[in-house]
């Protein structure tokens, strides 16, 4: 496929709603990549399947702190800043790339709707500190496991 023309001006049937490259074909009317959207359902599928794993080996009663759920968010994470570093360095033209690991795969292992429910399970069952830890900790500690991601990674592309 010719690159683009970037003084070539299409008309954008969706103005001020940015257009994802790696699922819509950039014509007029968008239209859905069936080889992306395989690739998102194929590591979704995979990641839910890892998630489900580490929620096995660490199985969590009641007012215990969801250690499962936060380790899973937390290497999910770091593995979104370990992918961004090599989805641009490294295969920036592999358009399957960032959906199967991205949207799929990191998407399927990574659960914050379950990291929401179980702190309101942790606070309605009367544990506010271990909700507080939970929700404060899994935003902290995920936060600074992208950046340690994007630091590691940069890292070892540049020796």
């Amino acid at each position: 496929m010719p690159a683009p023309d970037p003084h070539h001006r299409r008309h954008d049937p969706f103005p001020g709603f940015p257009v994802d490259p790696d699922v819509t074909t950039g014509e007029d009317l968008p239209r859905i990549r069936a080889d992306v959207v395989a690739a998102v359902a194929a590591g979704g599928a995979l990641g839910a399947l890892a998630r489900w794993a580490v929620a096995e080996v660490l199985p969590r009663h009641d007012a215990d702190f969801p250690w499962a759920t936060f380790l899973t968010n937390v290497a999910g994470c770091f593995l979104i800043g370990v992918l961004m570093v090599l989805v641009v360095e490294r295969w920036p033209d592999r358009h399957l790339v960032r959906p199967f690991f991205g949207t799929g795969i990191l998407a399927g292992f990574t659960t914050f709707s379950t990291y929401a429910g179980e702190s309101r399970a942790l606070l309605s069952s009367g544990h506010p500190v271990n909700a507080a830890a939970y929700l404060v900790g899994t935003l902290v500690v995920g936060l600074l496991a992208v950046v340690a991601g994007l630091r590691l990674t940069e890292g070892l592309i540049t020796r």
